[in-house]
C-alpha cells in the first residue's frame, strides 16, 4: 500500500519576512555608501597607515643629536624643540636643548640676537630645573647657560634685569649644586671650572678641570672648557691642542676652528717677523676658512668667519684682503651695526680715512641703505639696509673713540667735525671714567678740538668745511692697537 509523505508534519515552509528584508536593504545601502567614500577618499580604512607618521620625542632627540654632530645647530635646535612638544615632561631633552642654543649664540654677531638667543637657552634650561630639580646635568648644563649670558656688554640690552655678576654668582651656585647632587659628574666640573675662570679664580678653575678630563675625557665640552681655561691662562699652544681634542670628538662644530684660528693669531702676533710668524698666521687662516666652508655646506648665514680673516690680513698689514673679507661679512649681515665699526676699523688702518668715517658713523648713529652701501665703499645702488646704531657698551667703546679721535684729528682743517667729534669722546669718557687708556685718549681728541674751536673763534673764517675728509690726509691722532 502506498502512503503519502505528510512532510507538513515534519517541515514548515519558509516564508518571506518583511523585517528581514528591510534590514538586509539597509546592510545594502550603508555598504555601499562605505564603499563609496572609501574609493573617493571621504573615509579613510582604519587598517591603512597614517598619512603622516606620529613621531616619538626618543626619535626627535636622535635627530638633534645627529643634527648636532654634523654641525647644524638651528637644525638640532628644531628638533629637541619637537621633541620637548611631544613630550613635555622631558627634562633631559629641555637640558640638551638649553645646551645647544648656547652654543648656537657662537654664530651669532649681533649683541641683541645673541642676547635673544641665551635667553631662549636659559628659558629652556628654566623648564629642565622644574622638572628635576635636583638632576646633575640638568644643573650642569643650567650652569653653563648662566655663565654664557653673564657677558657684562649685554648688560646695556637687558632693560635692568639681572646683570652679568648677578647671573655669574648664579652659575657659579648652580654649579656647585650639580655638583653636591653628583661629585662624579664630569658636565658639572667642567662647567663650574669655566665659571671660575670667569670669576678669575685660575687655582679652583684647574682643579675643577683636571677632576673633569680625569672622568670625562671623551666629552667636547670637557676639552672645550680646559682649552679656554687654558688660553685664560695665556697658554696658546696648549689650548690649541685641547681645541683640536674637542674637534676630534665633534668635527663639524665651527665655532672650535674659529677658536684654534683665534689662538694661532695670538701667538703669530706675539712672534717676531719671520718663516714662524707667517706659518702661525696661515695657520690661523685655514682653520677661519675651514670654519666658512663648514657653514657654506651647512648654508649657515654667519659672517664671524669672514670677519676673522680680515682681521688677520689686517694683523699682517694687508689691509686690500682685509676689507674685502670685511665687506663680505657685512654681506652676509647687512644690518649688524657692529660689523660696520669692524670694518671702520680696517678702513682706518688702512688709511681708508674718508670711507672709515662712514662706517664708524653707520655703526655709532646709523644709517639709511644708501649710506650702508657708501660705508661699504659700494655704489648707492648696492641694496643695501637700515642700520640701527649701536649701544655704547665695553665692546663698541673702541669705535666712538674710533671715530671721536679720527674726526678730531681732520679737524685743524674741517673744524666743523669738533662739534660730532666732542659729543662722541664725552660720551665715551663719562661711560667709562675708570678706563685710563680710553679716557687718555679721549682728553687728547678733546684737547685738539678745544684749541680748533678757539682759534676759530679767533679767525673764523680762516677755515672751509668739506662735506667728508679726502683719503690723502695725515693719519688721525689716535691709533689703537691691534
Amino acid at each position: 500500500m502506498k502512503v503519502t509523505r505528510r512532510r507538513a508534519l515534519f517541515y514548515r515552509r519558509r516564508t518571506s519576512n518583511l523585517y528581514r528584508l528591510f534590514a538586509l536593504a539597509l546592510f545594502i545601502m550603508a555598504g555601499t555608501w562605505l564603499v563609496t567614500r572609501l574609493w573617493t577618499g571621504e573615509v579613510r580604512n582604519p587598517f591603512s597607515p597614517t598619512p603622516t607618521a606620529t613621531r616619538t620625542s626618543n626619535s626627535w632627540v636622535l635627530e638633534g643629536e645627529a643634527s648636532f654632530n654634523a654641525g647644524d645647530l638651528n637644525t638640532a635646535i628644531t628638533a629637541y624643540q619637537q621633541a620637548t612638544q611631544v613630550d613635555k615632561n622631558n627634562a633631559d631633552a629641555l637640558a640638551e636643548l638649553a645646551r645647544i642654543q648656547a652654543y648656537s649664540s657662537r654664530l651669532l654677531s649681533n649683541d641683541s640676537d645673541r642676547l635673544a638667543r641665551l635667553t631662549e637657552a636659559l628659558q629652556s634650561a628654566d623648564q629642565a630645573k622644574a622638572l628635576a630639580p635636583e638632576d646633575s646635568n640638568v644643573l650642569a648644563i643650567r650652569a653653563f647657560v648662566l655663565d654664557w649670558n653673564a657677558d657684562p656688554a649685554l648688560d646695556a640690552l637687558r632693560n635692568g634685569k639681572r646683570t652679568a655678576a648677578d647671573l655669574l654668582i648664579e652659575a657659579d651656585q648652580e654649579a656647585l649644586l650639580a655638583i653636591h647632587s653628583n661629585g662624579q659628574n664630569p658636565l658639572a666640573l667642567a662647567f663650574y671650572a669655566e665659571t671660575l675662570v670667569d670669576e678669575q679664580k685660575w687655582t679652583q678653575a684647574g682643579q675643577n678641570i683636571q677632576n673633569a678630563l680625569n672622568i670625562g675625557g671623551q666629552l667636547m665640552d670637557v676639552h672645550r672648557v680646559y682649552a679656554y681655561y687654558l688660553e685664560s691662562s695665556r697658554n696658546y699652544n696648549q689650548a690649541i691642542d685641547e681645541y683640536q681634542k674637542a674637534l676630534a670628538i665633534n668635527p663639524n662644530l665651527t665655532f672650535l676652528y674659529i677658536s684654534v684660528g683665534l689662538n694661532y693669531r695670538t701667538l703669530a702676533l706675539n712672534s717676531p717677523p719671520g718663516a714662524e710668524q707667517i706659518d702661525l698666521y696661515n695657520q690661523a687662516l685655514t682653520n677661519f676658512a675651514r670654519a666658512a666652508s663648514l657653514n657654506g655646506q651647512l648654508k649657515i648665514l654667519d659672517p664671524s668667519p669672514y670677519l676673522a680673516i680680515a682681521k688677520t690680513y689686517a694683523q699682517e698689514g694687508d689691509f686690500f684682503a682685509a676689507a674685502l673679507n670685511a665687506q663680505k661679512a657685512v654681506a652676509i649681515d647687512p644690518t649688524n651695526a657692529d660689523l660696520y665699526g669692524q670694518l671702520g676699523d680696517i678702513y682706518k688702518r688702512g688709511r681708508n680715512f674718508e670711507t672709515a668715517i662712514l662706517a664708524l658713523r653707520c655703526a655709532i648713529s646709523g644709517c639709511s641703505p644708501v649710506e650702508s652701501c657708501t660705508a661699504r665703499n659700494l655704489s648707492s645702488d648696492c641694496g643695501g639696509a637700515t642700520v640701527q646704531p649701536l649701544l655704547l657698551n665695553p665692546n663698541s667703546a673702541t669705535y666712538y673713540l674710533d671715530l671721536g679721535s679720527l674726526l678730531a684729528a681732520f679737524s685743524p682743517n674741517f673744524p666743523s667735525y669738533c662739534t660730532e667729534a666732542v659729543s662722541v669722546l664725552t660720551q665715551v669718557k663719562n661711560a667709562y671714567p675708570d678706563n685710563a687708556i680710553l679716557v687718555l685718549n679721549a682728553n687728547d681728541g678733546l684737547s685738539i678740538c678745544a684749541n680748533v674751536m678757539a682759534a676759530q673763534t679767533q679767525t673764523p673764517t680762516r677755515f672751509t668745511t668739506p662735506a667728508t675728509p679726502q683719503a690723502t690726509m695725515p693719519p688721525p691722532y689716535y691709533t689703537p692697537q691691534p
